[in-house]
C-alpha cells in the first residue's frame, strides 16, 4: 500500500514537471539563452526599426520593462519617449514608466488594440504593485493565524514529547542538534500533524519493514519511528517549495516557477539521501573503531570477564561512537531477556557490514560450543587490522587514478599556459 502511495506521488511530480514546462515554454521559446537586459535590447532594436517597426516587439518590450523590479535595475534611468525637460532633452524615467510609454506608443502610433486594452485596464501596472502588497498582507495574516493555531497547544505537546521520550529538555535538544537543522526545526510540525495521518494509513506493517532497517543503520531509532520518517518525507514536499519561494522573493531572483515540482520532488527524496549519508558515515566510524574494541574485548575476556561484561568495559573505556552505541543496544537487549545470540544477530542486521557480521558470527559460534573466546578474539583482531591495512594500501594505489582527471583538468592546462604563453607572445612580435 505504501509503495503504491510513493509511486503515485512520483507520478504526480512528473505530471507537474511536464505541465509546468508546457506553461513556461512560450516564455523560453525564443529567449531562453538570453537574460532580461539582452532580451530588452533585441526587442528595442526590433521596435525602433525605422523601415519595419515590429509592433509585437514594442508590446513585449513594454511588458518586459514592467518586470525589471530587481535591485540592479531599480536605480537605473532611461530616456523617456514623450516627456522632455527644460533643455529639450528626454527626461530620465524608470524602466516601469518607460515600459508604459512603449505600450502607449504601440496604442497611439501603431493602433494596436492589444496595447490599448492593456493600458485601458491598467491592472497589470498601477494595480499590480497594490495587488502584490495586498497579497503579502493576506499571506502574512494567514501564516500568523496558522501559527497561532499550531502553537496554541505547544506546552501540551512538549509535555507529551517529554513523557514519551523520558528525557530532559537539554538531552532532547542535544539529541536532535547532531542531525542537522532541517530535522531539528521541522520535527515539531511533522511529528504533530503528519505522523497521525501516516499512522492512520493502511499498510503500516509494510512501511515499518521498509524503513526500520534504514533508521537502525543510520542510528535514528531513538529519534524517529518509521511513521515519523515517512511523515518527514511528506512534510518536506511542502516545506522545500515554501523555502524556495521565500528565498526567491527575498533575493528578488528570476528563478522559474516551473522548478517548484522539482523542488517538491527533491524534498520527498531528501530524507532518503540524508539517511543514506548517515549510514555510510556510521559504517566508516564503526570500521575505524573495531580494532581497538576487539583488542579490549580480548583483554577483558582473558581477565575473566564474560563477553557481555567485556562489552560494558569497552563502552566505559572507549570514546562514545556508533560502535559503543551498538554494544549498548546488545547489552540492553540481553538484559531484557533476549539471548546473546539473538542480540548479536540483531546488531549484525542493523549495521549491515561484513566485518560486524563476521565478528558476531564468531562470538555466536564460540558461545554455542563453549569455546574459549579470548584466543578467537585475538585472532579476529589481527585479521581486522590486516584487512584495514590492506584497504589503506588499496586506497593509496587508487589515489593516483582518482587524481588523474583533476590533474588533467586543472594542472596540465596551467602548465601549457605557462610554457606556451611566452612562445605565443614571441611569435606574435615577430621573434623580437
Amino acid at each position: 500500500m505504501m509503495l503504491r502511495i510513493e509511486n503515485k506521488i512520483i507520478k504526480v511530480f512528473l505530471f507537474l514537471i511536464v505541465l509546468s514546462s508546457s506553461v513556461f515554454a512560450d516564455k523560453k521559446l525564443y529567449y531562453e539563452h538570453l537574460d532580461k537586459r539582452q532580451t530588452s535590447e533585441m526587442l528595442k532594436s526590433a521596435c525602433e526599426n525605422e523601415q519595419n517597426p515590429q509592433v509585437a516587439a514594442c508590446i513585449e518590450l513594454g511588458l518586459l520593462y514592467q518586470q525589471f523590479t530587481e535591485k540592479k535595475f531599480k536605480n537605473e534611468k532611461q530616456p523617456s519617449l514623450f516627456s522632455k525637460d527644460r533643455n529639450g532633452d528626454p527626461k530620465l524615467v524608470t524602466y516601469q514608466a518607460l515600459g508604459k510609454e512603449y505600450l502607449k506608443l504601440s496604442c497611439q502610433k501603431y493602433n494596436s488594440k492589444e496595447a490599448c486594452g492593456i493600458l485601458k485596464g491598467e491592472d497589470r501596472f498601477q494595480g499590480s504593485e497594490l495587488l502584490v502588497n495586498t497579497s503579502y498582507v493576506l499571506i502574512f495574516g494567514a501564516v500568523l493565524w496558522i501559527s497561532l493555531m499550531v502553537f496554541q497547544d505547544n506546552e501540551k505537546f512538549a509535555a507529551q514529547e517529554k513523557l514519551e521520550d523520558g528525557e530532559s529538555d537539554e538531552k532532547q535538544k542535544s539529541k536532535f542538534d547532531e542531525f542537522g537543522i532541517i530535522l531539528k526545526y521541522s520535527r515539531p510540525f511533522f511529528k504533530r500533524y503528519f505522523t497521525p495521518i501516516v499512522e492512520g494509513m493502511k499498510g503500516r506493517s509494510k512501511l515499518k519493514d521498509k524503513y526500520k532497517r534504514t533508521l537502525a543503520g543510520a542510528g535514528l531509532t531513538d529519534v524517529m519511528s518509521p511513521e515519523d520518517f515517512f511523515a518527514f518525507k511528506l512534510f518536506l514536499i511542502i516545506g522545500f517549495p515554501i523555502v524556495f519561494l521565500g528565498v526567491r522573493q527575498f533575493m528578488e531572483a528570476d528563478w522559474p516557477l516551473a522548478a517548484i515540482p522539482l523542488v517538491a520532488g527533491f524534498g520527498f527524496q531528501y530524507p532518503d539521501i540524508w539517511a543514506k549519508g548517515l549510514i555510510e558515515k556510521r559504517q566508516k566510524d564503526i570500521v575505524a573503531g573495531m580494532p581497538f574494541a576487539v583488542d579490549m574485548l580480548a583483554l577483558s575476556v582473558e581477565a575473566g570477564l564474560d563477553y557481555m561484561q567485556a562489552m560494558a568495559k569497552v563502552i566505559e573505556k572507549s570514546r562514545p561512537g556508533p560502535l559503543t552505541d551498538e554494544f549498548s543496544i546488545v547489552i540492553k537487549e540481553n538484559r531484557l531477556g533476549a539471548p546473546k545470540s539473538t542480540a548479536l544477530r540483531n546488531m549484525a542486521w542493523r549495521v549491515d557490514l561484513m566485518q560486524i557480521s563476521s565478528f558476531c558470527a564468531t562470538l555466536v559460534a564460540a558461545d554455542s560450543v563453549g569455546a574459549n573466546i579470548g584466543p578467537i578474539l585475538k585472532a579476529l583482531s589481527v585479521e581486522i587490522r590486516q584487512k584495514k591495512s590492506a584497504q589503506i594500501e588499496k586506497d593509496g594505489q587508487t589515489a593516483a587514478t582518482k587524481i588523474l582527471f583533476p590533474m588533467m583538468l586543472f594542472i596540465v592546462p596551467a602548465v601549457f599556459i605557462m610554457i606556451g604563453a611566452p612562445l605565443a607572445l614571441e611569435a606574435m612580435n615577430g621573434g623580437k
